[in-house]
């Protein structure tokens, strides 16, 4: 795990954009939330590489991707993905989407016109109001954070990550998620992702949830302070058709604490025959 490395590149408007593609099949996108990035999916990536074509990125101004200043919103991060499947030919996959990946899923869909032909999202900012007290005070305070000095800026990292999980994270996997928020771009990078958090870009798509038509699974870690249980119940309540699974013991970072039973609500939904 002490390496995580995305092999190819996008160039999107001048800023490149870093992915990988994995294995042999159907296709799956897979887009991960905030201040994640592909790297906290490796859980998913890996047995789903197995019956499918899996493709997966860094969010711009996360991770391995462009993290200078610039554009990192909600209402950029639709753009993004609506050119990658261009780029790799997709017209149809399966996606799955975690947190702000939710969202940027949903607006792909519902705003850009892509085509899914199955949407799994894990607890996905996607009802409104949203924003943690903590994005509003760094909204307000900016560049007072940015300049704070680097140690108090990753123990600030290492905190906030911490709350996102409702069991222990290990040191190792906690590295490697603080690790591109304190490379030479990182700290003014995460800052910024914050500071353009706007509830407006889910306020834009929320009407049209009941206009989904494509089979939808909405996974929920039961112990989510970041984003409550609530939430999920009434995103499921909207969209048609839809299907609401609770993970228990875990948290917002579900993706790192309970992939198993991710996976065991995602193989059948997917049509994956799981051998006894």
């Amino acid at each position: 795990m002490s390496e995580w490395k995305l092999p190819e590149s996008y160039d999107f408007n001048g800023r490149i954009v870093r992915y990988g593609v994995r294995g042999h099949g159907p296709a799956v996108v897979l887009v991960h939330g905030t201040p994640w990035s592909s790297f906290n999916l490796r859980h998913l990536i890996e047995p789903l590489s197995k019956e499918f074509c899996v493709y997966y990125y860094d969010l711009l101004g996360y991770g391995q991707s462009d993290k200078s200043p610039g554009d990192v919103s909600l209402g950029l991060q639709n753009q993004v993905l609506t050119q990658l499947l261009d780029h790799w030919g997709l017209k149809n996959p399966a996606i799955i989407g975690h947190d702000f990946g939710g969202t940027t899923v949903l607006r792909t869909y519902l705003i850009n016109g892509c085509k899914f032909n199955k949407i799994v999202l894990i607890d996905p900012v996607a009802i409104s109001p949203w924003g943690s007290p903590f994005f509003q005070h760094v909204k307000a305070h900016q560049s007072a954070f940015a300049g704070v000095p680097d140690y108090i800026h990753e123990a600030i990292v290492r905190a906030y990550v911490k709350t996102a999980a409702f069991m222990p994270i290990d040191t190792e996997t906690l590295n490697m998620i603080v690790s591109p928020w304190t490379d030479p771009n990182g700290k003014v990078a995460f800052y910024q992702q914050m500071a353009q958090a706007n509830s407006g870009y889910t306020d834009e798509v929320q009407p049209l949830y009941p206009l989904i038509t494509n089979p939808v699974l909405i996974l929920w870690g039961r112990e989510d302070t970041w984003i409550p249980m609530e939430k999920g119940k009434t995103l499921h309540e909207m969209i048609p058709g839809s299907s609401l699974h609770v993970i228990p013991d875990a948290g917002h970072l579900v993706i790192e604490e309970k992939p198993d039973l991710l996976m065991e609500k995602i193989r059948p939904f997917f049509g994956i025959k799981v051998l006894q």
